[in-house]
């Protein structure tokens, strides 16, 4: 990490509460806590931000637009992250290691492939998208709210990327630790793994 963070035997009020509510959520207290150790307040806004996002949509469509942001923006945290969640939270193994192996998503079904291109190019460049592009999402049965969610969760997980990579936060050995090593060769697109 590259700022001075607060150690969790230190933390009182709403930092300890944030840490506790991540530890309690990951068995450990994870890398990217310490990021919002001088604004729990964010991370706390963050948090509901994120679950009104994700609670409004599909499970397996928030994880796929989600792991395509990650990838564009190169966050191996996220990346990794989103990917043990499709895999464990959602049930789909196979789509986690199909897209770590095919990580443009071309080989996934229409739908998931078109919102999957959709959600990088989103997430690499805005300004780029046109008409058509929401028009192709359609084409594919999205419906307009369904592609609104899928714009909102990349801009939600462009915000997070950002503060962790920005901060120097890296994948936590223990994520790290529940992929195969090829999978997870193939999931570190930017910062490497942290260390113990």
């Amino acid at each position: 990490m590259f700022i001075d963070t607060t150690a969790e035997s230190a933390a009182t009020g709403a930092l300890a509460d944030w840490y506790q509510s991540q530890r309690s959520s990951w068995g450990f207290l994870p890398n990217y806590a310490g990021c919002f150790t001088t604004r729990p307040d964010v991370a706390d806004a963050w948090t509901n931000l994120n679950l009104t996002i994700r609670g409004g949509m599909d499970r397996r469509r928030f994880e796929l637009a989600t792991i395509a942001a990650a990838r564009a923006r190169r966050s191996t945290y996220c990346t990794a992250a989103h990917s043990l969640f499709l895999r464990d939270v959602v049930g789909d193994g196979d789509t986690m290691a199909e897209l770590a192996l095919a990580p443009d998503g071309h080989t996934l079904p229409a739908q998931d492939a078109a919102l999957y291109a959709f959600s990088s190019r989103v997430a690499r460049d805005p300004s780029t998208i046109e008409q058509a592009d929401v028009d192709a999402l359609r084409d594919v049965g999205l419906t307009d709210a369904e592609i609104a969610d899928v714009v909102l969760a990349v801009a939600a997980r462009l915000f997070f990327a950002t503060v962790l990579d920005g901060l120097g936060a890296r994948l936590d050995p223990q994520t790290a630790a529940t992929f195969e090593p090829d999978l997870l060769a193939a999931l570190v697109v930017g910062r490497p793994v942290g260390g113990d």
